[in-house]
């Protein structure tokens, strides 16, 4: 609290509450753009391995290194991938899956659940640089939302979605994807891509912030529900905090951030949390940090049963 005029606020914890400066280095603000770096590279990486195989022949061994497309995908003609939510689609389409798809769907699946579902959304899926492009620019440009939306209607997207597919027997999302739609048209130069793109854009910039892949994406929803048990996680470490509200700032999905049940818990625990990093070099505490659940856990149990240990001696 404030004790007068220019006091420096002091956090619940004692320690004083300090706001997020950039550094003035290029190495500072390097370390302060590294998950974002690193998020730009893997998908730019990705859509070039497409289009090099696509457009150079890129192979090894005679194998084409990434065929195909995000949603079903070969990598070195050997190991099928399929986007399982585009594989769930048609199974409700009551059309015939070959094994090789469910394999491929299984692979994707795990891989996944294991990293954090939403980490598809911040370092794979080629929108998110759209997306991230249209909220910068609202930051830098005062804009306001329109209107509201319950981050929660992706999910009354994702059930209309399956019962779509069931009654019409086509797969809908893949039917009106932007996401499918911009991927086939950066390397295959077909198609409404840019088009469909541009809507995302002009509705993210203008209409909601962060409303494509924070409030309507069907597969961003998806992808929440298999990763909300994930291993990796984002670690907190609540004693350190001092509630500055940096991190909550620069979150695309903020209500993740509710920082009581990340003290309870010890991390972000929620499946919509992107894993996107945006947060951790933004905290002037040092107190989020990528770390595995049960590492987390392990420490957590270690820090309560230390007070009990000094009581029996």
């Amino acid at each position: 609290m404030k004790t007068g005029r220019g006091a420096i606020r002091m956090a619940s914890n004692g320690r004083p509450v300090r706001p997020f400066i950039m550094p003035s280095t290029l190495s500072g603000r390097l370390g302060v753009w590294r998950y974002l770096i690193l998020r730009r590279i893997t998908q730019l990486t990705i859509l070039l391995l497409f289009f090099g195989t696509a457009h150079w022949g890129w192979s090894v061994a005679g194998r084409p290194l990434l065929t195909g497309n995000l949603s079903s995908s070969r990598l070195l003609d050997l190991v099928p991938m399929a986007d399982p939510f585009a594989v769930l689609q048609i199974f409700l389409t009551r059309h015939m899956l070959q094994p090789e798809v469910l394999i491929g769907a299984g692979i994707v699946l795990v891989f996944y659940a294991l990293v954090g579902g939403r980490v598809w959304c911040a370092w794979v899926c080629p929108v998110n640089m759209v997306t991230d492009l249209a909220g910068w620019l609202r930051t830098r440009l005062g804009i306001r939302d329109m209107f509201h939306v319950n981050r929660d209607i992706r999910y009354s997207v994702l059930a209309l979605t399956l019962v779509l597919s069931f009654l019409t027997g086509v797969a809908a999302f893949e039917w009106v994807s932007p996401i499918s739609m911009f991927h086939r048209e950066l390397i295959f130069g077909a198609g409404l891509g840019w088009t469909a793109v541009l809507g995302v854009f002009l509705f993210d910039l203008l209409v909601v912030k962060h409303g494509w892949c924070g409030h309507l994406c069907p597969l961003g929803a998806f992808y929440a529900l298999i990763g909300r048990f994930a291993p990796v996680r984002v670690g907190f470490d609540a004693p350190t905090c001092t509630h500055c509200g940096e991190c909550a700032r620069v979150c695309p999905e903020p209500q993740v951030l509710n920082l009581r049940q990340a003290a309870e818990a010890g991390m972000v625990r929620s499946g919509e949390c992107t894993n996107c990093g945006r947060c951790i070099p933004v905290c002037p505490e040092g107190t989020l940090q990528f770390d595995l659940r049960h590492r987390i856990g392990a420490a957590d149990q270690s820090h309560e049963s230390k007070p009990h240990q000094r009581r029996l001696a």
